[in-house]
């Protein structure tokens, strides 16, 4: 019995070791013309939730080419983040708009 025992406890704590953790979605407002938070740690699998709150659409477009979101006014987007890196990120119609991910593992 304690062989058993032992074996199924193994089993368990490998079976918790595969079980994928949590994607988190982080939410980034776009209001008054403004990014909001400016900056952001974010891991690979995350949803970031873009929302804009301006009466005027925007964008979140990474200048590597990530992604390229478009924000009708008063609506709101998601991304899945899937790669590690730090993206820097602007607004097409409002290129002061600026803001940076910092994608971690």
């Amino acid at each position: 019995m304690p062989g058993r025992l032992s074996s199924m406890m193994t089993a368990i704590v490998f079976a918790t070791m595969l079980v994928p953790a949590h994607a988190a979605t982080i939410q980034i407002t776009m209001e008054n013309l403004e990014i909001s938070p400016a900056e952001v740690s974010v891991k690979v699998g995350d949803t970031i939730e873009w929302i804009n709150k301006d009466v005027f659409a925007h964008t979140a477009t990474a200048r590597n080419g990530d992604f390229d979101v478009n924000l009708p006014a008063k609506k709101s987007a998601t991304t899945v983040v899937k790669k590690v890196g730090t993206v820097e990120y602007y607004c097409r119609f409002h290129p002061n708009m600026k803001a940076t991910l910092k994608v971690e593992p």
